[in-house]
């Protein structure tokens, strides 16, 4: 018989657990906007369709590598990742676009996407630094810094 070994890293379950419900939000909302951003990949047309065709590869990309570390993360906190789109669509704070909008709609909508992921890590950061989880900051910190730069980036294409 295999008995389970007790998560013992410096945090107890409950300050894990709380993390862990800030880090389910942050997957979804990141899992989300990776479902859009291929999404607009396959479908964006347009004067600016090579352009963006790349572009939006290279950011679901990213994206894709991003949940598994999150999703990760939790792991590690000794909790399961949520992993359906049922608990990913109650979870996320980015609404699902229906349609296919024109791409400097998509440009926008991604903007907006990017926004809101960087605002769920930034809720969350003050309870990883209270907590001194080190790690779970870490990650937070990178992904603030990637979404801000995307979206900062996105926001310039769709200047006259």
């Amino acid at each position: 018989m295999v008995t389970a070994i007790p998560v013992d890293i410096g945090l107890d379950e409950n300050t894990r657990q709380n993390i862990v419900g800030g880090l389910s939000r942050l997957l979804a909302d990141t899992y989300t906007l990776y479902l859009k951003t291929h999404n607009f990949h396959w479908n964006v047309t347009g004067p600016m369709f090579q352009t963006l065709h790349l572009l939006f590869e290279q950011h679901y990309i990213e994206l894709a590598t991003a949940v598994d570390e999150i999703a990760e993360r939790i792991r590690a906190l000794g909790f399961p990742a949520p992993a359906t789109y049922s608990e990913f669509s109650r979870l996320t704070a980015i609404q699902e676009t229906t349609g296919v909008p024109k791409a400097k709609d998509m440009i926008r909508l991604l903007v907006e996407g990017h926004q809101v992921v960087a605002k769920t890590a930034r809720e969350l950061i003050s309870v990883v630094e209270d907590a001194h989880d080190a790690p779970t900051a870490d990650l937070l910190t990178r992904r603030m810094e990637i979404h801000e730069k995307t979206a900062w980036m996105l926001r310039s294409l769709l200047e006259e």
